[in-house]
């Protein structure tokens, strides 16, 4: 059987294919185009998902679609998607049900509770559920525009961000704040998860919407701008009342599940890992719109299942590089079209002699290799590297290639089985979904990349998951006694992570990085 689903298809659409019970294919269209109509369907990524899973439109059994996926009326779109696939059952998941199955069913437990928070989803900001076996059943509901997604935007935008987009901004600059902005935000956002409009001003369009009674609070005059100063701990201050609303809202208990566009902050999870509410944590990786296309193929798949009046076999999140690879041939193409200088490094061993020597001698790599994960975050598959005893490694990754803030830091990559030498981290540092603490004697090494109270973007890394990368970090232990890499997404201006060849080229040679690996194929400037 073969089920393919949509979604995020307002904003950040991605196609998912499932074919015979496991996951063969996710891919965000605009991975591929670098640009997306809202409410188109996302040909690119169908396309390349059936390539990969090998199949034909006319093969698919199954179109589960997550909504929202149009403003205006429906119907044309599902003419349209019977067209594309005409042997098709068309199905159609609510927005939140995506989310909660996207978690639920990647995750690793039987029974458990299921959180989804974003900003809006068909009016509904949020759910909770309860989860067991193949059913989710539904135990409370919140409505736009009593959501925490919509404050965490406003703020967004008051600090001077882009609203939508640098949201993950506001996460890194709150380690850096105190906590004097927190009563005010106890008293905007209440433990139910209700705004009090009284801060906020509906004619007020800039600024995130806040109204006089905010900036008194603030003792700055009426809409002005927030102070530098100040800015952390209005960051710190919305932080610490989220985290706590979002644990009255979890309750407490065994295994809990998270999705939703707020779970993509790292700190948050990680509070609710270290509550000690509960025993297990799970955030689904790709927990924002383009996660949907998961929870929608994995609904029809269990929806199939139970109409049959069977137990469906679990799917799992896998390594989540879900994405396409390219072979030698298709790399050597690209590169001699661009004509370019390369050198072609014949076995694994010459791969990973030549990275680890430009790595020691503290040279920025750009690493593409294998398939391209699927959701924001690069988990060794489309990477720039970086040495952590290069002591200016971070400055020079982010002022000279990613051009970005220096609150922001990088992940430190390390084998699995090695973490705990060098970091405390729970299971989501698989997918660099949460945070993890540095071990005292090793704070002097990684100073330039703790954030506060010594937190350290941690990548725990398998061999299952990735057996090339965990070579690499093995290599770089053995020729400098530390198996830890900064890692940090290959792309630049804003795309998203590179996908072909090409991409990889541009990115290069617009970018201040040293060397770029693309398979066994290595440049350098």
């Amino acid at each position: 059987m073969i089920i393919l689903g949509l979604g995020g298809l307002l904003g950040d659409a991605a196609c998912a294919v499932l074919k015979n019970g496991e996951l063969r294919a996710a891919i965000e269209e605009t991975k591929l185009t670098h640009g997306f109509i809202p409410g188109a369907i996302p040909q690119a990524a169908i396309a390349e998902c059936l390539r990969l899973a090998d199949a034909s439109r006319e093969q698919v059994d199954c179109v589960a679609v997550a909504r929202p996926f149009l403003t205006g009326p429906e119907a044309q779109f599902h003419v349209a998607l019977r067209d594309q696939f005409p042997n098709s059952e068309i199905i159609v998941v609510e927005h939140h049900l995506a989310h909660a199955a996207s978690a639920f069913y990647a995750s690793p437990f039987d029974d458990a509770t299921v959180l989804t928070l974003d900003h809006a989803g068909d009016f509904r900001c949020g759910a909770r559920w309860h989860a067991s076996g193949n059913q989710l059943e539904i135990e409370k509901e919140w409505y736009y525009p009593d959501s925490i997604g919509r404050l965490y935007r406003a703020v967004t935008e008051l600090l001077g961000f882009r609203a939508g987009a640098d949201e993950h901004k506001v996460q890194w600059l709150s380690t850096s704040g105190d906590e004097r902005c927190a009563p005010l935000f106890r008293e905007i956002l209440s433990d139910s998860a209700r705004l009090n409009a009284s801060f906020f001003d509906g004619n007020r369009l800039a600024s995130g919407g806040f109204g006089a009674k905010f900036y008194a609070r603030l003792e700055l005059a009426d809409g002005a701008p927030i102070p530098d100063a100040l800015k952390p701990a209005v960051a710190r201050g919305l932080q610490k009342i989220i985290e706590e609303t979002t644990l009255k809202l979890a309750g407490e208990g065994e295994n809990l599940c998270l999705a939703g566009g707020l779970f993509y902050n790292v700190l948050l999870v990680e509070f609710l890992e270290r509550s000690g509410r509960w025993k297990n944590v799970f955030v689904q990786p790709a927990a924002g719109n383009a996660g949907t296309a998961l929870g929608a193929v994995y609904q029809a798949h269990y929806r199939a299942g139970h109409h049959a009046g069977r137990e469906t076999k679990r799917v799992g999140a896998g390594s989540m590089l879900l994405g396409p690879g390219y072979t030698a041939e298709e790399i050597k193409k690209v590169l001699e079209n661009c004509k370019l200088r390369f050198q072609y490094l014949r076995s694994t061993d010459d791969l990973l002699a030549a990275a680890v020597r430009l790595l020691g001698e503290q040279k920025i790599v750009a690493w593409m290799h294998g398939r391209m994960e699927f959701g924001p975050r690069a988990l060794g598959n489309r990477s720039i590297l970086a040495s952590p005893l290069d002591p200016y490694s971070t400055e020079n990754l982010n002022v000279f290639i990613k051009h970005r803030e220096p609150f922001r830091k990088f992940a430190a990559s390390v084998p699995a089985e090695l973490a705990a030498e060098y970091f405390e981290a729970g299971p989501n540092a698989r997918y660099l979904a949460t945070v993890g603490r540095v071990r005292p004697k090793h704070r002097k090494t990684f100073q330039s990349a703790i954030l506060g109270d010594d937190m350290v973007r941690v990548h725990t890394v398998s061999r299952e998951d990735n057996p090339l990368y965990h070579q690499l970090l093995h290599q770089a232990g053995k020729a400098t006694g530390l198996p830890v890499l900064y890692n940090t997404s290959f792309n630049l201006f804003g795309d998203p992570l590179v996908s072909t060849p090409r991409d990889a080229v541009r990115s290069f040679y617009s970018s201040g990085i040293d060397a770029l690996f693309a398979g066994n194929f290595l440049l350098e400037k």
